[in-house]
């Protein structure tokens, strides 16, 4: 009886675990999207900032299907690519253009 009772406790903690580490890893790509969009990546880059966006929509609907662990590996990538686009934004305003290396118009 008591190896069931532990058996069963232990499974429960598992399970929990997926909702909480998903829903911090999405609210980690919140945060970095958010990071990007103050640098300027949705001019800047583009390309990154679309994908940070989409990724981090479709580790929502994961969630909303249960799936856990889909949603947890597509909030990190869309944390890299949102640090990536922060990171050319960011960049290209230290160069003073935009990310193709021609200056701004004043």
């Amino acid at each position: 009886m008591t190896k069931q009772s532990l058996l069963l406790a232990f499974a429960g903690v598992l399970t929990a675990c997926g909702p909480v580490k998903s829903t911090s890893n999405i609210l980690d790509a919140e945060v970095q999207i958010q990071a990007a969009r103050t640098a300027g990546a949705e001019k800047e880059a583009p390309y990154e900032w679309t994908a940070a966006n989409l990724y981090l929509q479709k580790a929502r609907e994961e969630v909303g299907y249960s799936d856990y662990q889909a949603g947890v590996d597509f909030a990190v990538k869309a944390s890299r690519f949102a640090n990536e686009a922060r990171e050319k934004a960011m960049s290209a305003a230290n160069n003073g253009g935009d990310s193709q290396g021609r200056p701004q118009n004043p």
